[in-house]
């Protein structure tokens, strides 16, 4: 149990148990109240409803501005803002996003900003091999959303945990009425990437009730790795082998008649694998194009249906929400790689319908690796779907006080289907020519319809049919949130009213994740595993949640000689959770308006992140990951004197174990920002905002990372019970899980200029967006338990990319019925390191035009091309495989699209 406190909690809980009392007695005050025709409106970041800025920098994104460049994916629009790092979108086979979007503010990652829906939360997405800790921005449909603002402070005094980064906070359609129909189709200029969208809306009034549903379709084709030069080949190199497989076994040297090389033999191309003659040496020249049919952008088929009401009563209005959400898409390997060896029970007997050397393979010097192409590209794919039910009341009471409550129930909910992978126990049998001779276990099942299986030429389409398999796995998130929120006025202070919002806030979320039965059986003709596919424990936990906060909103001064405004703002959140207990944050805000167009504001801010029912329950999962083994250079270390002497690391992709860890507690963040807001009265329509942040977070939750576990074993002689050796040496297995245990700090600047003019050539609107990162250090554990900073801006690894400098501009044009749009984007340079060596990465800017006319009768057009210039993404080689961060950009190039929207 963890708990925070500060002084500002005490009173905050003090004000949280009056704040029915004062509501009451507010009724009977007869005050004057000052006319004024502003609108009073809530902000993201605030729970009082007001008519000035909060003391919290917040970016506000129109229909127009979400529509401007004729992207069809929420997701991929914000990821588009400066303030966005690396995040996960609908980049290829290489990526890791299978079918999801993410949204990563201030470079902290995904699980630390947090998405609202109207101001209240919505449920993690479903994943690959265990469900996110995230929200996945494809369940949410375009089509519904009216206008996005972007928080970009920490507020986890006001909406709970995860909002360390910031909020996104999207706001749907409310009281529609018409019929709005947008189609649209774009494609690049290569002929790839075919997307079509469809989304209608439709509203309509019922006396004082509104009733709205929307419908969405889209489709989206692939761009291959093999479609674009920066992708056809990796630049790390090809692999080593042959489609016809590589084969090493010492008794080989008694059968050919010619010295066998250290990386064994294969057969020519086309020939007939049980001639001898047609088997060779396995040279330099031998190489393999394993990534050639793999994706630089994946497929994706997305459905949804949503429906709102909205019926007022005497004491209160009704809200219901309800959505539908279908999301199919794919990601393609290269055929599965199996290396079939002696060691992990493999063997080849001396018989002719499987073999044609004439002696059996076995033992520790047998090893075949082969691409079975004839099994079929791997696919996986997934269909996820995500349904979400909320009901919501509101109402006023007294003067100016307001209430409201929301009920939501939502899940996700995932199949993960694995096609092509191998059944390597039906493999090892067909392997031994079916021969049950020898297996201690019930293989009868196995040896039903069994097929001999001759590696040493083309599979058979009956041997595909026999050895093929398809995994299954299956996972749900599921959330249950109730929120309870009334806001008012206290009562009136000489510079204005004391305003104050209080809340509770009940959620329980649940993750189920069950995993392939079959993938996880113990294997029984070899001793590797049943399938080519990893196996892993399924996932399942729960954890529930009870909050309680209040929000003040103090005006100090105001119309005084320079005070135009000087107001504070307070708030703090008590969370008991049923993981960790207890825990305290609380957050203050000044703003002070020396002059009517001039605000300075500041905040501090405390938050966390609640450890995820993935890191805090995942099953156990196997995989794989490169390392360098330090015990096969020099078995005399302290902790290698168990290996033999003789031991040599082989491969360096060893199998570790991962999984989740219930003794976590939260991260712990504190944020620092402050700025300004400039409206010059000497220039119409001009504004410009400048804020500086400073963001720490302790007790990250991270891994130690297998390479360190290794290197503290083998160096220091400590931890080593986590990693398991065969007798020869030979890694068999190394876990690493989450911990609490490094810190980060980020800290920049961004600035937001606005500027319209309309005038006899039509109306301008103008805005540029850039955001500097001045600070981005990671402390990180070494192996011999010592830290180290280090600052990553201006540098770039595998999947991420830290610029200095991002930056926006647009400039949109309307006369009458034409309208015109231009965008820039720039990701500025950065430097990776790439054995050893610095290698710059030059800066990278995205130009975007459209054009438009309105018909007047209801129907619009538009057409755009996006990337005019086809920008390629600059070459990485630190993101092996594909040659460039995926996470950061795409290599789509140029894209061309036709927009309609029609009205009634």
């Amino acid at each position: 149990m963890k708990t925070r406190s500060f002084k500002i909690s005490v009173i905050a809980l003090a004000v949280l148990s009056s704040c029915y009392v004062t509501a009451t007695l507010a009724q009977d005050a007869d005050t004057q109240q000052a006319e004024d025709n502003s609108e009073v409106i809530s902000i993201t970041g605030s729970r009082i409803k007001r008519q000035s800025e909060t003391p919290s920098p917040v970016q506000s994104f129109d229909f127009e501005d979400l529509n401007q460049n004729g992207v069809i994916s929420l997701g991929d629009i914000l990821q588009e803002l400066p303030s966005v790092g690396s995040s996960l979108n609908g980049n290829g086979s290489a990526g890791t996003s299978h079918g999801s979007s993410s949204i990563n503010l201030r470079n902290l990652g995904d699980n630390r900003s947090l998405v609202l829906v109207n101001g209240h939360r919505w449920v993690n997405g479903a994943g690959t091999r265990g469900f996110r800790d995230f929200v996945d921005m494809n369940t949410i449909p375009q089509a519904i959303v009216k206008r996005v603002e972007v928080l970009q402070d920490g507020a986890t005094a006001i909406y709970g945990a995860d909002a360390i980064a910031g909020v996104v906070n999207i706001y749907t359609h409310s009281d529609f009425v018409g019929t709005s129909i947008k189609t649209y189709y774009g494609e690049s200029s290569e002929g790839d990437k075919e997307t079509a969208n469809i989304d209608v809306l439709w509203g309509k009034d019922f006396g004082d009730s509104n009733f709205m549903v929307a419908a969405s379709y889209s489709d989206q084709k692939p761009i291959y790795t093999q479609d674009r030069e920066l992708t056809a080949i990796p630049l790390n190199g090809l692999a080593t082998g042959t489609p016809e497989g590589l084969f090493r076994e010492s008794s080989l040297e008694n059968v050919m008649d010619f010295t066998i090389p250290s990386g064994g033999i294969t057969r020519d191309p086309g020939s007939n694998g049980s001639d001898i003659n047609a088997w060779r040496g396995v040279t330099s020249d031998d190489k393999y194009n394993r990534y050639a049919d793999n994706y630089v952008v994946g497929p994706s088929e997305r459905f949804s249906l949503y429906a709102q009401g909205v019926v007022p009563f005497d004491f209160a209005t009704l809200k219901i929400e309800a959505l539908y959400n279908k999301r199919i898409s794919d990601q393609q390997f290269s055929a599965s790689l199996s290396s079939i060896q002696g060691s992990r029970g493999f063997i080849i007997p001396d018989n002719a319908a499987v073999n044609p050397f004439g002696v059996e393979f076995s033992g520790s010097d047998f090893r075949h690796t082969t691409f079975f192409n004839e099994n079929g590209l791997r696919v996986n794919e997934q269909n996820v779907e995500t349904t979400r039910l909320g009901l919501g009341l509101d109402g006023e009471f007294g003067n100016d006080w307001s209430w409201d409550s929301f009920l939501s129930w939502a899940q996700n909910e995932g199949e993960f289907i694995s096609n092509n992978q191998m059944d390597l126990d039906k493999l090892a049998l067909g392997l031994r020519a079916c021969d049950t001779t020898g297996i201690g276990a019930n293989v009868s099942d196995l040896a039903a319809g069994c097929v001999a299986v001759n590696l040493f030429n083309p599979l058979t389409q009956e041997m595909v049919d026999y050895v093929n398999f398809t995994a299954r796995d299956n996972n749900k998130a599921q959330q249950l949130d109730f929120t309870f929120n009334v806001t008012g006025s206290l009562y009136e202070l000489p510079a204005g009213e004391l305003a104050v919002a209080a809340g509770i806030e009940y959620r329980k979320e649940k993750g189920l994740d069950v995993s392939d039965n079959y993938v996880n059986a113990d294997p029984r003709v070899n001793s590797y595993r049943t399938t080519s596919s990893a196996p892993r424990l399924g996932t399942k936990g729960e954890y529930d949640l009870t909050e309680a906060y209040v929000e003040l909103s103090i005006p100090l001064l105001a119309d005084q000689p320079m005070v135009k405004n000087l107001e504070l703002s307070l708030a703090s959140r008590f969370s008991d959770y049923s993981t960790f207990g207890t825990t305290t944050n609380s957050k203050a805000g000044l703003i002070y308006s020396p002059t009517a167009g001039l605000s300075l504001r500041a905040t501090w801010a405390e938050g966390f992140r609640a450890p995820s029912i993935l890191e805090l329950f995942e099953g156990q999962r196997a995989t794989f990951i490169a390392v360098n083994d330090p015990c096969a250079a020099n078995n005399q270390l302290p902790g290698c004197v168990a290996v033999p002497s003789d031991y040599v690391q082989e491969n360096s992709n060893i199998p570790i174990t991962t999984g989740g860890n219930k003794l976590l507690t939260p991260e712990t963040s504190e944020n620092v920002s402050f700025g300004f807001v400039y409206l010059p009265e000497f220039i119409d329509d001009f504004s410009i905002t400048v804020d500086w942040y400073d963001i720490e977070i302790n007790d990250t939750i991270s891994v130690f990372g297998a390479q360190n576990i290794l290197d503290l074993c083998a160096f220091k002689n400590k931890n080593c019970g986590v990693i398991s050796r065969s007798a020869s040496g030979e890694i068999l297995d190394l876990i690493d899980g989450p911990v609490n245990l490094n810190s980060t700090t980020v800290a920049g600047m961004d600035v937001v200029m606005h500027y319209s003019i309309n005038n006899d050539t039509g109306k301008w609107d103008f805005s540029a967006n850039f955001s500097k990162l001045r600070e981005f250090t990671e402390v990180s554990t070494l192996s011999d338990g010592t830290t180290q900073s280090v600052d990553k801006v201006g540098t770039a690894a595998s999947r991420e990319s830290y610029p200095e400098w991002r930056s926006s501009l647009s400039a949109r044009w309307k006369r009458d019925q034409w309208s015109a749009a231009y965008s820039a984007r720039l990701i500025g340079e950065t430097t990776e390191i790439f054995n050893s060596e610095a290698l710059p990465i030059n800066s990278v800017t995205y130009h975007n035009v459209s054009g438009g006319y309105d018909f007047n009768n209801g129907l619009k057009t538009k057409i755009g091309i996006n990337n005019i210039t086809d920008k390629q993404p600059p070459v990485s080689l630190t993101n092996t495989n594909i040659n460039f961060d995926q996470n950061t950009y795409n290599a789509i190039g140029r894209f061309m699209y036709l927009q309609l929207n029609y009205d009634f």
